[in-house]
């Protein structure tokens, strides 16, 4: 009997030598059914818990970028503002450092012109005094020149007498004569 089983058994497998055979391309009905079946639960499971968590994920995801995105253009708004105004800040402080040098300008052309001013009056006074001062100068040097023809005259005119007259009365004839000249001319 066992040898029986054992043909049998060899018979058997004899019989179905192409069940036996397995291969990538071979195709199991019971290993494809468990396969579908393995597939459609694994499938469930996922869509029961994990896709809802990795869709939520990638909704929070979309939502940070686009309010990234959203921040990056109220940035950009932002810059291009305050860009327009350091632009016009620039334009006013070159427009108030051009008036400030056309004012400087002009303060040194009036302090220019009064300090000219001021010389030429200066000059003027100047030249008023040196004119008084020779003036009062020739004044002086016109009666030392006086005072010493009266004494020249009356040296000369006691001489001439041979009498010496007072000198005081002598010099009082010679100014009164002297002033009676002043006042012909």
């Amino acid at each position: 009997m066992p040898n029986l089983m054992l043909v049998t058994l060899q018979g058997h497998a004899a019989e179905t030598p192409q069940e036996q055979v397995s291969g990538p391309l071979t195709v199991e009905g019971g290993l494809m059914i468990w396969t579908v079946v393995v597939f459609l639960i694994l499938l469930a499971v996922l869509r029961r818990f994990a896709w809802p968590a990795i869709l939520g994920a990638v909704e929070a995801r979309e939502q940070a970028l686009e309010r990234m995105l959203a921040d990056a253009a109220k940035d950009r708004e932002q810059a291009a503002t305050l860009l327009a105004e350091h632009q016009k800040l620039i334009g006013e402080a070159k427009t108030q450092a051009h008036g400030i040098i056309v004012e400087a300008r002009g303060i040194a052309e009036k302090e220019r012109a009064l300090a000219m001013e001021k010389t030429r009056q200066e000059q003027e006074e100047l030249l008023d005094r040196a004119r008084r001062e020779i003036r009062d100068e020739r004044d002086r040097a016109v009666a030392e020149l006086r005072r010493e023809a009266v004494d020249l005259s009356l040296a000369a005119a006691s001489r001439l007498i041979e009498r010496r007259l007072d000198a005081e009365t002598d010099r009082k004839l010679v100014l009164e004569f002297l002033a009676g000249l002043d006042e012909k001319p």
